[in-house]
Parts: C-alpha cells; structure tokens; sequence
C-alpha cells in the first residue's frame, strides 16, 4: 500500500464527493480515481478494497468537520456554538451527506455498522465530555439531548432545507439550548 499522506488525503477527500453525490451505490475506487482526476488504478494502490475505503471515509469526514480551534476560544457561548456548527455543515456539505451514506451503508455491512458506532459513540462522549469540562450549562442528559436535537436539525437543513421554512435555525437553536440545558437558578 502506497503511503504518500496528501494524496490519500486527496483521494479521501474524492471519495467523500463521489459518496454525497452518487451514493454508496456509485462509490467504486474507479470513481474515486476520476473524481481524483488520477489514472485509473492509483486509488487502488492505496484502499485494499471497497471496505477499507468506507472506514477511511468515515476518519476523514472526521478531520474535515473538526472545529477551528479559534472557533472554540475566548468566551465560550452554547447558543453561538451551535451556529457554527450549523454554519460548518452547510460549507462541508458533501462531507455530512456523506457521512449520511456511511449510516445507511452501515445498516447493511455489520463490519461498517460496528466501525461506525464505536467511532460515532467517542466522538459523542468526548464532545458531552468537552461541553461539561468548559463549564457551559446543562448536564450530561441535556447534553445527549441537545447533540440528538441538532443532529436532526441538520439532517432536515441539508435534506430537505424547505421543510423548515417559517422556523429560523438560529430560533430553534436558541429553543433548544433554553430547554434542554437550563441555566441553575442564582441564588
């Protein structure tokens, strides 16, 4: 297996369009090659098969939907955070419905399906994990609560963005954060 890091990445990154625009379906390392726009084979240099290629997906949308680091300092505010979350997932669009696919496809590869939960279940507990250690408001439930919640406004904005026409994002988002992560009564 070749080594070479950017074009992985770059290779990745093909695979991750070709995924959010034809679906697992047309997800091949032919496609990915064109996508590419490399000579046909090199994706095959890198991905050993059709498997190894869907969890190398799955670590790459990762890196691409990592926050900022700049987008996490200075006073730390839920409400705002959730706005920039949305914000990232409209600009990586491609990488989120890609992420989508990857769902479905776990449903019928167990291999996928088993990859797919233990990565998805770290990342939930590290981000309920971090919102609890910046001391923002609400409790690990609230916390769980609040990732389901905007997990399913996501999905319906970049889906469907109409359905939600006559509900602002950003009301719903402030709705949420009010609900679901009270703040303590002062004394």
């Amino acid at each position: 297996m070749r080594q070479n890091p950017q074009r992985r990445a770059a290779l990745l990154d093909a695979a991750i369009e070709v995924l959010a625009r034809e679906g697992s379906r047309g997800l091949t390392l032919r496609a990915v090659d064109a996508e590419a726009a490399v000579p046909t084979g090199t994706s095959s240099n890198y991905f050993a098969n059709r498997a190894q290629l869907l969890v190398q997906i799955l670590h790459r949308t990762r890196e691409r939907l990592t926050p900022d680091p700049a987008d996490l300092a200075g006073p730390l505010d839920t409400k705002v955070l959730l706005g920039r979350l949305l914000e990232r997932m409209r600009r990586e669009r491609s990488v989120h419905i890609a992420m989508l696919e990857l769902r479905l496809e776990g449903t019928r590869r167990p291999e996928l399906q088993a990859e797919l939960a233990g990565f998805q279940r770290a990342e939930l507990d590290a981000n309920v994990a971090w919102h609890l250690e910046a001391g923002l408001p609400g409790d690990r439930q609230g916390v769980v609560l609040l990732y389901l919640a905007m997990l399913g406004l996501i999905v319906d904005d970049l889906t469907a963005p109409t359905m939600l026409d006559g509900y602002p994002a950003e009301a719903l988002m402030e709705a949420m954060v009010e609900r679901l992560l009270p703040q303590p009564p002062t004394p």
